[in-house]
């Protein structure tokens, strides 16, 4: 029967959709079921203690303005704090060239609402990031996938997408949400350069930049994109939209991230932004402010990468012994998430189904694919669970793989 609602909603939300992750999350809730699917932080690294004590400091100290109404741009010292950190990699920034967000999920959406109009073409990778999608469609965006190997985007492949006008470029550099994987030096260079040449902007995403666990770490591209185009004054110019958070750094439930950008962009995104929701929560950004300082943040981080690193490499080690030798997977340096890839005719979506059954799941990876394909992939989380969890769930899915395999006849 239909609702009186059904013929009031825009036209927009014919292109929502529910989230496939947000959806398998809901898997977690059920105790007996081991969960590779969400893409949590492991909640024994949250700082819960550091939180308790600045949360009684900025209360004490500061709580008048901590609970009043604040500048849409964001804290002033906490921007500062992050204009430094960034300068770190060659990039000239002050505190007018950041704005906080409500999660790098509202800054998504942002740029979304500034640049996209129905059928514009964005250039993504492929697999991308869900969420990216999910923000965009509302918008009517229309995608140009480039492949991605193990080292990132196929840039060789980038040209051809670029001389078809898309609005931007958007890319995952840092062990990419799904792949785990990582934009080669080389390749950021070149897509610098080519995103110059086509006079097409970039926008980077980077969640996990600071979870590296092996190999050296590679500049930004909004730091590569600054070296390329000289010193300009204190202000960073350039063609890069950087996003990053504070979810895998400190905790999720502050959902506070941040988004550098020239000035005039970062104005636009004010605008947008005091329509939305008129600034990000005062009280979470002086709490983040004040676990963050004095430079308990970079001592923090090497406790995430110490834990995220063992249980990384317990999977590794448990889907070599476990997973049919037809099976392939990436070997992240860093990050939260691996790629496992199927025999082709294989449904990863069928083979979920019988995998709920053995109390385990995963993301089926059809989705992170904008255009189709896909089908047989799949993404793993591996920050979330303990390493005796991740032991056992590996080792429900990798019989079943190998069940039905065999029983397909694949091996």
């Amino acid at each position: 029967m239909q609702t009186p609602w059904e013929y009031r909603y825009a036209h927009r939300t014919k292109s929502m959709g529910s989230s496939v992750i947000r959806e398998l999350l809901k898997l977690t809730e059920q105790p007996d079921i081991i969960s590779f699917a969400g893409g949590l932080p492991a909640p024994e690294v949250f700082p819960v203690q550091k939180f308790q004590e600045a949360c009684n400091i900025v209360l004490e100290k500061y709580g008048a303005q901590a609970l009043q109404y604040s500048t849409t741009e964001g804290y002033r010292p906490l921007r500062e704090m992050i204009a430094r950190h960034a300068s770190r990699y060659a990039v000239q920034l002050t505190a007018d060239n950041i704005l906080i967000t409500s999660g790098s999920q509202q800054a998504l959406d942002f740029i979304g609402r500034l640049f996209i109009n129905r059928g514009d073409h964005i250039v993504v990778e492929s697999p991308t990031y869900l969420g990216a999608l999910q923000a965009w469609n509302a918008y009517g965006a229309q995608y140009i996938a480039v492949r991605a190997d193990e080292h990132g985007m196929v840039i060789d492949e980038l040209e051809e997408a670029l001389r078809k006008g898309p609005k931007f470029i958007y890319v995952l550099p840092n062990f990419q949400n799904p792949s785990g994987c990582t934009l080669s030096l080389e390749r950021r260079k070149k897509l610098v350069e080519l995103a110059d040449k086509y006079g097409v902007p970039i926008v980077e995403d980077d969640p996990y930049g600071q979870l590296r666990y092996e190999g050296e770490h590679l500049p930004p591209v909004v730091a590569l994109d600054s070296q390329y185009r000289g010193s300009n004054g204190s202000h960073y110019t350039g063609n890069v939209i950087y996003l990053s958070t504070f979810s895998k750094l400190l905790a999720p439930g502050l959902r506070l991230a941040w988004m550098i950008a020239p000035p005039e962009v970062i104005r636009r995104f004010v605008m947008a932004k005091q329509a939305a929701d008129l600034h990000t929560a005062s009280f979470n950004q002086y709490v983040a402010y004040e676990v963050s300082k004095g430079g308990f943040l970079d001592e923090h981080v090497k406790l995430i990468r110490a834990v995220y690193k063992e249980r990384r490499d317990v999977m590794l080690e448990m889907m070599e012994e476990m997973f049919p030798p037809e099976v392939r997977w990436t070997r992240p340096q860093g990050g939260m998430f691996l790629w496992g890839i199927m025999p082709l005719g294989i449904d990863a979506a069928e083979v979920l189904k019988r995998a709920v059954e053995r109390k385990v799941a995963f993301v089926p990876g059809a989705a992170f694919h904008p255009n189709g394909g896909g089908e047989n992939t799949m993404r793993l989380n591996f920050s979330y669970c303990s390493p005796d969890t991740i032991r056992e769930g590996i080792t429900r899915l990798g019989t079943l793989l190998t069940e039905l395999l065999h029983h397909n006849g694949k091996s």
